[in-house]
């Protein structure tokens, strides 16, 4: 497979972790049900998961574990699709709380970005004052009297 155009032009950036993501990581990984949660989710949303399924929906069915219409399989289906579910909601909810430190992190950088950007509008002006000083105190009107004046046409 060929690599595109982009990829190419970015390949040779390193990609350094967010500081504020692997903090919030450290933090999420002191907890055993964090940790349990995350080993859970991962695994679910695996081909693997689905591997397991589809030998353990066949053997069941093939070897004639219960007869049609599967009760037994259908609850056990049934209570691993209600944990499941419970897993994909731990796991939106961590996705949600990484996003809430990501734009803490923004809005931070945002508000000191800002009060740099403020800083430097004030230098400008102050820069532009001294620059329009200047041009007063040199201009050709101003130095009339002192005899640096260029000579009149007449």
């Amino acid at each position: 497979m060929q690599q595109s155009p982009l990829l190419k032009n970015v390949s040779h950036l390193s990609l350094e972790a967010n500081p504020v993501l692997v903090e919030h990581a450290k933090q999420r990984a002191e907890s055993v049900q964090n940790r349990t949660a995350d080993k859970i989710t991962a695994f679910s949303g695996s081909m693997w998961f689905v591997y397991i399924h589809i030998i353990w929906f066949a053997s069941w069915i093939g070897f004639g574990v219960e007869k049609y219409p599967y009760g037994l399989l259908t609850m056990i289906v049934s209570l691993e699709a209600i944990f499941l579910s419970t897993f994909v909601m731990i796991s939106q909810n961590r996705a949600d709380a990484k996003r809430q430190v990501i734009a803490d992190q923004q809005w931070q950088t945002v508000k000191e970005e800002d009060k740099q950007n403020e800083q430097l509008l004030e230098l400008s002006n102050q820069i532009l004052e001294l620059t329009r000083a200047i041009h007063e105190f040199t201009s050709p009107q101003a130095s009339t009297g002192s005899g640096l004046a260029s000579p009149s046409r007449g």
